[in-house]
């Protein structure tokens, strides 16, 4: 009789389900949305429907054969294992190296730090350096993890407008007026996304001289420095003096076309490297050991690759700033690198439907744009230059001024 009467209060508090506890922090965490966006168009291609990706920022080539072949023969041969937290020597000796090269300083494989994807260099810079109360400058429009991150640690975030009449450059007037005592990391990107704005050798001057010698870090997110149509990729690390205050983030997913592969580097003093390794250990032990042997072929194989993807970049966007210059009310800057495309509307359209007060805070003269007007572009993937005149149209067609 007792077990009848007491089974059924039983089931019922096994069936309530327990409120999440989750801690204050999380509620600070942004996300970026163009996954999910992906998650959304992958779905819909697998009802069969014919989609021209505009949502995610990667490459659609493949990887070059050479670095798939590395990789194999490194499975083959054990690369299956644990490594060290930084990264396996030999790969970080090549690092080293590669970035003495080509930023034109002397870098020791100390101050080389490999990570799953370029994320983590972003998450473990802010982490180890960045405490409550501080003050970050960041780039804006700009990567939205950059934001989410200062957000997260409790730092304030300081957006630094990238102008059009710039070419989505920043004004380092403006940033010289932004640093104050609390300002605690610099974030600086170029080529930039979503804007495919490239910062020039004297906007790299100019801004080492307005940071001078304040005890002031930069995060230099260069990911995309091989991917340029016009000049040359300038680097604040290759200043003088500002070396020991430059951590500069690359990687493998853009120039190679290995974004499924995660696998990025950070380059920055050695003591330093030891606490951003520390957080490796912490978090993901290390970075696949197969694909870091594929980095070494990568950086050190043929180039050809790299090339002709660059080159195929540039004519797709002159095939899509031509297209979007063409829609009444659209203005378009040809981007001199990265894969994005940022345009400007004169008008408001029927695909501007978040209100004001909602949207992230871009500059008025500069609303850039995917299908909802407030973000980027990117080159889309997987498609060739009649599918990017086909969006184009397509942009018009749903972007439309109102009638």
């Amino acid at each position: 009789m007792v077990e009848r009467i007491l089974r059924p209060r039983i089931v019922c508090a096994m069936q309530k389900a327990r409120e999440l506890r989750l801690a204050k922090r999380m509620a600070r965490l942004g996300t970026e949305t163009a996954f999910e966006v992906l998650v959304k168009a992958r779905g819909l291609e697998a009802k069969g429907r014919d989609i021209i990706h505009l949502e995610i920022g990667e490459p659609d080539f493949d990887t070059p054969s050479n670095i798939i072949d590395a990789a194999c023969d490194a499975l083959h041969k054990s690369f299956t294992h644990y490594g060290p937290s930084a990264g396996l020597p030999q790969l970080r000796e090549v690092i080293a190296q590669h970035v003495s090269e080509t930023r034109r300083v002397n870098v020791t494989p100390e101050e080389v730090v490999i990570v799953p994807g370029g994320k983590p260099i972003i998450f473990f810079g802010i982490l180890a350096l960045v405490e409550d109360g501080d003050e970050v400058i960041y780039p804006n429009p700009g990567f939205p993890i950059y934001e989410s991150m200062i957000n997260y640690v409790g730092a304030k975030a300081v957006p630094i407008r990238l102008r059009e009449e710039l070419e989505f450059r920043l004004d380092v007037d403006e940033l010289a007026g932004l640093i104050n005592d609390r300002t605690k990391l610099i974030i600086l990107n170029s080529p930039q996304n979503p804007t495919g704005g490239v910062l020039e050798k004297k906007d790299i001057d100019d801004i080492a001289r307005a940071i001078g010698d304040r005890n002031v870090m930069v995060l230099s997110d260069e990911i995309y420095s091989r991917l340029i149509f016009e000049g040359k990729h300038h680097s604040i690390m290759s200043i003088d003096g500002m070396k020991e205050r430059t951590i500069l983030l690359d990687g493998f997913s853009k120039t190679y076309a290995m974004t499924g592969w995660r696998m990025g580097y950070g380059v920055m003093r050695a003591d330093l490297a030891a606490h951003i390794s520390r957080l490796m250990t912490n978090s993901n032990s290390c970075t696949a050991s197969f694909t870091q042997i594929a980095g070494i072929e990568a950086l050190r194989g043929n180039q050809k690759s790299v090339d002709a993807m660059c080159a195929e970049f540039k004519k797709r966007r002159d095939v899509m700033v031509a297209g979007l210059n063409k829609i009444k009310g659209f203005s378009c800057r040809s981007p001199h690198g990265a894969f994005y495309v940022g345009y400007r509307k004169s008008s408001p359209t029927r695909c501007s439907t978040t209100p004001a007060s909602q949207r992230s805070p871009v500059p008025p003269s500069a609303i850039l744009a995917k299908v909802t007007c407030a973000s980027a572009l990117p080159t889309p993937s997987r498609t060739s230059r009649k599918h990017l005149s086909e969006s184009a149209i397509g942009q018009k067609r749903i972007c439309s001024p109102p009638r």
